[in-house]
């Protein structure tokens, strides 16, 4: 089955399952999956994640990361390029997400990063989705 927006698909395996309370979520395992999956640890969005191995396609295992009250810690997932409108950024004019509370993850010529590093580096590039 092919796919026309596999981040899209992550996003939406990883928003559905924080508003039924899953502890984990299992997505088909890509490169650019797994950088924006190590991206989302490194923030603080998920607990942890692993890589299992299948017959067809590796999956990546997501532990989800929730509060005292047991609500997630993620507030709210936004697609912001699209493959029909791709929206592109310079590095002096980066969009911040809720006054720095959220994260911007973008696709740069020096690999995939956050808004915070793409700014420290110096580069601009495609801003994908922004978590919050």
């Amino acid at each position: 089955m092919s796919m026309s927006d596999p981040i899209a698909d992550m996003l939406t395996r990883v928003r559905n399952a924080t508003m039924v309370s899953y502890d984990t979520v299992d997505v088909p395992a890509s490169k650019l999956k797994i950088a924006l999956t190590k991206i989302l640890k490194s923030e603080g969005f998920i607990k942890n994640y692993k890589i299992l191995s299948r017959q067809r396609q590796d999956v990546i295992r997501i532990f989800l990361k929730y509060d005292d009250e047991g609500e997630s810690v993620i507030g709210g997932l936004k697609r912001e390029s699209k493959p029909s409108c791709r929206v592109y950024s310079k590095a002096d004019q980066i969009p911040g997400v809720l006054s720095g509370y959220g994260v911007s993850v973008l696709s740069t010529s020096k690999g995939v990063v956050t808004d915070k590093e793409a700014r420290k580096m110096g580069v601009g590039g495609e801003i994908l989705f922004s978590i919050w």
